[in-house]
């Protein structure tokens, strides 16, 4: 390159100039030079380049800066110490495409960028073509909802376990999150179980849409992790030991019928409930807690009818269901258009069923 002397030349011209209209031009020659011999430069041509460019950013206007950044961004060797300061520009149309794009940004400079600029900055760094571990630690954690979306939605983004728990957390209340973090291939099972176990329920239910068939599976994933958790509990109470007990009694007795379930619901007796619930279907108790606890609605409508228990009974049910669940009175009298329409006959065939899973579950275990 038989310029270089020319380039310094035109550099010591200008270096005292506040002419900022000039330092543009020069820089724009620079880069037309760079840009057009890109891929045949020596490293010491490089490095006056980046030496040269370096002293022609000083001072010039954000427009040419922000030009300046677009035209090598994607440039395989552009200079390294250019592309750090245009990745570091408090101005994010500067940096955001060498942010962006640039193959020329060390990890080192990304994760200090991630931590210290601002969220535009975060968002140009999510949409990059690799993104290691150690970048994504720090965009799910300081970013706002548009980064970490966009960075559980890279599919070339990396992430640690300390990584894809942070994504966790902040997927249960948020809908668009959490559908970018449920379709990624690579989340492990157990972050997949605490997204579902945790999500709410508007979040849940599009989950379920968006993979119907990964969803059961984590169900029943769910199911069993809960049940050896309601056993353990239920095994270190003395109150469920007397309730079950009693109910076991009356059962035995031939005395448990709709009329104790009634009383002991009316009491408000959750144990005895679940108890005398898990006996007349003759289900397992852990799969009567479940219904209860996560909010199975229309569980509880099928167990009602199977048992052919009326109306008044079932709202009982579903009182002491709402009082778990915090769920609304108004919501109680949507049930009822269910409840009738719903034949015991079809009722017994499901409780069928639920018999079968939780058999198949504890066979597969």
């Amino acid at each position: 390159m038989n310029s270089q002397t020319d380039l310094i030349d035109q550099l010591e011209e200008i270096s005292a100039s506040k002419d900022v209209s000039r330092r543009a031009e020069i820089l724009r020659k620079v880069t037309d030079l760079f840009v057009l011999g890109s891929g045949k430069f020596s490293e010491d041509q490089v490095e006056l380049f980046d030496s040269v460019m370096g002293r022609l950013l000083e001072n010039i206007e954000r427009a040419a800066r922000a030009q300046f950044g677009r035209r090598i961004a994607r440039l395989g060797d552009a200079p390294r110490n250019v592309v750090r300061a245009l990745a570091s520009d408090a101005a994010v149309e500067v940096a955001g495409p060498v942010l962006r794009h640039s193959e020329r940004l060390d990890q080192d400079a990304l994760v200090e960028n991630a931590r210290t600029q601002s969220q535009d900055h975060l968002l140009a760094i999510s949409g990059r073509k690799v993104l290691v571990e150690a970048v994504t630690d720090v965009l799910v954690e300081r970013g706002n909802q548009l980064v970490v979306s966009s960075t559980a939605r890279n599919g070339g983004a990396r992430f640690s376990d300390l990584g894809f728990s942070t994504l966790v957390r902040k997927a249960c209340d948020d809908r668009v999150l959490a559908l970018c973090v449920w379709s990624r291939p690579d989340i492990p099972r157990q972050n997949l179980v605490k997204l579902f176990a945790d999500a709410s329920q508007a979040v849940r239910h599009q989950l379920v849409e968006a993979d119907p068939r990964r969803a059961e599976l984590i169900k029943s994933m769910i199911a069993r992790a809960t049940d050896e958790i309601q056993t353990k509990a239920r095994a270190g109470s003395n109150d469920f030991a007397q309730a079950l007990s009693q109910v076991r009694a009356l059962h035995a007795a031939g005395k448990l019928g709709e009329a104790q379930l009634l009383e002991f619901t009316s009491e408000g007796n959750f144990d005895k409930v679940v108890a005398a619930l898990s006996l007349m279907c003759d289900l397992p108790i852990g799969l009567v807690e479940r219904a209860f606890v996560q909010n199975q609605t229309e569980q509880i409508l099928v167990l009602a009818r199977a048992i052919d228990i009326s109306w008044v009974t079932t709202v009982a049910l579903l009182l002491l269901h709402a009082g778990v669940n915090g769920s609304s009175r108004q919501q109680l009298d949507q049930c009822f258009t269910n409840f009738s329409r719903l034949q015991p006959k079809t009722a017994r065939t499901a409780l069928q069923f639920y018999r079968m899973r939780e058999k198949a579950s504890r066979s597969s275990e």
